[in-house]
């Protein structure tokens, strides 16, 4: 399996390693966005109008979606669940390694069916 963020090491912005503190925002739900995140130590915690919908921790990718959608803007705000270490891509880093790295494409295809596949049976198991 390779890991997203390794890749990131190959084709990122090489502006370095990005430390957050727990409790500080990473980004917030509306803002464009420009960047996708590879998370190499922590948590980061993904939530809707103030409210938690996701937690994720080192090896996943996160705000690809604001990259990939004609608006680019962010569907959720991002916070540091604990202090955090990130590495980042941006837009045309991203679309060139989905592109030349098939194999990081299927990651990112997977890491989010996975996350997805967890958060179909958190609301199943929410709704008995």
């Amino acid at each position: 399996m390779l890991e997203p963020t390794k890749v990131f090491e190959v084709y990122g912005d090489k502006l370095g390693i990005h430390a957050f503190t727990a409790g500080e925002i990473i980004f917030d739900i509306g803002q464009p966005g420009e960047l996708v995140y590879g998370i190499i130590e922590g948590e980061v915690e993904l939530q809707l109008h103030g409210k938690s919908v996701e937690i994720i921790g080192a090896g996943d990718l996160f705000g690809e979606g604001a990259l990939v959608h004609p608006e680019g803007l962010r569907g959720s705000t991002a916070l540091a669940k604990t202090d955090c270490k990130l590495t980042t891509m941006n837009r045309s880093h991203f679309l060139f390694a989905v592109q030349e790295t098939p194999m990081f494409a299927l990651e990112v295809i997977r890491s989010y069916s996975d996350r997805l596949l967890k958060l179909k049976h958190q609301l199943a198991e929410s709704s008995v």
